[in-house]
């Protein structure tokens, strides 16, 4: 069975702001729904496990097919309310990891050693590395064996510095991932 591994973010919050952040959730539906036309099976991974918060903002922009998953009870179960934890993944069982959105993930992608260990696994397996939006975030601060960081001489996309300030979410994100990522990209 061909497999792939979605990384959901478990932050609730801005930072100490208390607003509600999260996972994006079209940026989880809409991938989930594609990739299991393809024949893919999915497992969900959170850096802590288990409880896997919405940003509230998304559920409103979210098409039919991604709210005829969001409504699936094994959705539920296994991203929303019980995702994994790095140290229950064997990344020899994956063919790619995808790294989802939302603001949430802006707190706890970065430097996750685990799931580091898990990306560098999969792509040394010529599995896939993706992302989409803020999930960038996940990607931006690995480095291989070498001490490069991953995303060096790699076309890489994600949110600019422009949509985070147009979010409105500009003052309380911890770093801006186009920054980072033209930092990352050069350097090492």
């Amino acid at each position: 069975m061909k497999k792939i591994l979605v990384v959901l973010t478990n932050t609730v919050k801005y930072g100490e702001k208390n607003a509600a952040t999260g996972l994006w959730l079209g940026e989880t539906t809409e991938f989930v729904a594609e990739v299991q036309k393809q024949g893919f099976e999915i497992d969900y991974v959170s850096p802590q496990g288990g409880f896997v918060p919405l940003d509230p903002r998304s559920i409103k922009s979210i098409n039919d097919e991604s709210f005829a998953i969001y409504e699936q009870v094994k959705f539920q179960e296994k991203a929303l309310a019980h995702s994994l934890k790095p140290c229950e993944i064997n990344p020899n069982d994956y063919d790619g990891i995808y790294y989802t959105g939302g603001h949430g993930v802006m707190w706890d992608f970065p430097n996750n050693a685990e799931l580091e260990k898990i990306s560098l696994q999969i792509y040394q397996n010529n599995g896939y590395v993706m992302s989409v939006c803020h999930g960038i975030a996940g990607l931006l601060f690995i480095k291989d064996k070498d001490g490069k960081y991953f995303v060096k001489d790699k076309k890489i996309t994600g949110f600019t510095t422009a949509e985070e300030h147009l979010s409105g979410k500009s003052s309380v994100v911890p770093f801006y991932n186009e920054k980072v990522a033209e930092e990352h990209a050069q350097n090492l």
